[in-house]
């Protein structure tokens, strides 16, 4: 036995009790006489002395070569502590050390095993077996273990069975590019790594496996961000005879849950708003509603004057925005070189100050009077104090541009407390939308999403109003959830891919053995699926994913511990019947 305890549980009741312990070397302090080693494993630290007056020679010189991050195991007796450490659970003992033995040493660490350590990010991704040791990235994946637990104990609690599914699949052209795999024993032909196993899904629906879901990794392979990873986790899930309300429900319960168990947080019933509704009061479709600045559209109010920059725009929309009234014309001309970036794109802002005695001041005094100010502040919200932004445009650009204005605000002003959480549901998303590169329509969602029954008519005539039986959860400005109510019969099928450009050959060699199992008596199905990595980090009150997955890529898409992707030898290549032709 290596232990007879962890390095986190001893305690005052333990004081001459004989132990064993084992764990790696933190950190030693040497004062000739007496030497003190800090032993931390998983579960804490744990400090032992060696005293040349009560422990044997050998051990006491051993002591004194041990380096940081020396695995060690060591008996003794636990004795009361004379300066006491409060902040830690073991602070109040130490372990007189008899037995002394070195079960690996370790050269010295490229950077420090403490929680503010001294390594860059790129280090720490070479060496990231050394950072799992650091408490800010094991408490992580600890805290990412209890979340997965608590959706297998919630979703098996209500009949939900968990059934893995293929990884190595069928290729299909629609959404991100796939990873391809080649077959050896089917020269010139690749599987797929699943971007989501959607279609098996809804094969588990049809076999009658009506509660399905499954902790399971996906792939894309698509340009990266800090807030992704080409290889991702998704809590999936599907159901059959369920309607969209009776999903919304079950998965708010669970999101709930979660919040419950792992925050102590307890939330009320969730907000519903449309996409449209979105779209026009935060500029995007997945809105962090923990702050106001809801955008006031001012064309009634701001056109049709002698301002031509709003006259030929399509739309002129602002934001009220809290305590702001006081900035500097330094800080507002920051702003303004801020939305001119061309990460965002606007050709520059106007703005409003709301004065404390009620008038107004702004950058357009020369075009319009306090009546027309006023109008804008009662349609932002804006009240005394406040500074009203204003942005104009195309209608959709112009959103998108104030909606990074917001979040930037709220950022800046604190108004994105990562310890609040304020979920919604976003539903009735558009079922296509228009690809001006390709000159067809697109499914926002994917091609086995159904049309609402009522817009189905406008399929013919008017396809871009069509809405979707679909939904998103949305968590603090992020999307961590989606679904929708599938298609479950072969025509309805077969009209969506004619609507996405499919010919009936492509749309049968595609996904053929799912129109021919919609033949064999499927039953209406739906469902949604979480990511487990952004939902994992919100709740813990992180911006990124990357600290709550074990062995993450980096923005290029590469492990830099294991030097991945790599080149393979010719011998593989050939039997993989591959040749290259690199330009």
């Amino acid at each position: 036995m290596y232990r007879s305890h962890n390095c986190g549980e001893l305690n005052a009741s333990h004081i001459n009790t004989e132990v064993t312990l084992a764990g790696w070397v933190q950190k030693s302090r040497d004062k000739g006489f007496m030497n003190w080693v800090d032993l931390r494993d998983r579960y804490g630290i744990t400090q032992l002395i060696f005293d040349e007056s009560r422990s044997i020679k050998a051990v006491f010189d051993a002591a004194k070569t041990l380096g940081r991050e020396y695995v060690i195991q060591v008996k003794g007796s636990v004795i009361e502590r004379e300066a006491k450490n409060k902040n830690i659970p073991t602070g109040e003992i130490e372990i007189l050390v008899s037995e002394l033995k070195i079960l690996n040493a370790s050269l010295t660490p490229p950077f420090t095993i403490e929680d503010e350590t001294d390594g860059g990010e790129d280090i720490r991704m070479k060496y990231r077996y050394l950072d799992i040791r650091r408490n800010p990235v094991k408490n992580s994946l600890l805290f990412r273990h209890k979340v997965a637990m608590e959706v297998r104990k919630y979703l098996s609690d209500l009949d939900f069975c968990e059934v893995e599914t293929p990884y190595l699949i069928k290729s299909t052209p629609e959404g991100a590019r796939d990873f391809v795999v080649p077959s050896r024993m089917n020269a010139g032909q690749f599987y797929a790594l699943p971007q989501s196993p959607q279609t098996f899904k809804q094969l588990l629906m049809v076999g009658g496996m009506d509660k399905y879901f499954q902790i399971v990794k996906c792939f894309r392979d698509e340009d990266l961000r800090a807030d992704r990873q080409p290889e991702f986790t998704q809590i999936d899930c599907e159901m059959a005879f369920v309607e969209q309300e009776d999903i919304l429900n079950v998965f708010e319960g669970l999101t709930r849950h979660l919040l419950k168990e792992i925050k102590g947080i307890e939330v009320a019933k969730f907000p519903r708003i449309t996409y449209e509704y979105a779209m026009k009061t935060y500029g995007n479709d997945k809105p962090d509603i923990r702050f106001g600045m809801e955008f006031g559209e001012l064309n009634a109010f701001a056109q049709h004057k002698e301002f031509p920059v709003f006259n030929a725009a399509e739309l002129v929309v602002g934001i009220a925005v809290p305590g702001a009234g006081n900035y500097t014309r330094k800080e507002i001309d920051a702003l303004i070189d801020w939305v001119k970036r061309p990460q965002v794109g606007a050709s520059g802002m106007v703005y409003v100050k709301c004065n404390e005695d009620g008038t107004f001041k702004s950058s357009v005094d020369k075009f319009y009077d306090q009546d027309d100010l006023t109008n804008w502040a009662k349609t932002t919200g804006a009240v005394a104090g406040d500074m009203i932004f204003v942005l104009s445009g195309s209608a959709d650009k112009t959103r998108t541009q104030l909606s990074a204005l917001r979040m930037e605000l709220a950022t800046r002003l604190g108004l994105r407390n990562p310890a609040e959480f304020a979920p919604l549901w976003v539903v009735d998303f558009p079922l296509l939308e228009f690809d001006e590169e390709s000159g067809r329509y697109h499914a926002m969602h994917h091609p086995f999403t159904s049309p609402k029954p009522e817009d189905m008519r406008l399929l013919e005539t008017n396809p871009g109003k069509v809405r979707a039986n679909a939904y998103d959860m949305v968590l603090n400005g992020n999307e961590i959830g989606g679904g929708s109510i599938r298609i479950h019969d072969k025509a309805t099928q077969q009209l969506m891919f004619k609507y996405l450009g499919f010919t009936e050959e492509e749309a049968k060699a595609q996904f053929g053995f799912l129109m021919d199992a919609f033949q064999f008596g499927a039953p209406p199905h739906g469902g949604l699926a979480f990511g487990l990595d952004r939902l994992v980090a919100i709740l813990g009150g992180q911006e990124t994913i990357r600290d709550f997955i074990a062995f993450p890529k980096n923005n290029s898409g590469r492990d830099v511990m294991i030097d991945a992707p790599s080149t393979i030898d010719e011998l593989q290549l050939n039997e993989l019947h591959i040749q290259l032709s690199l330009k």
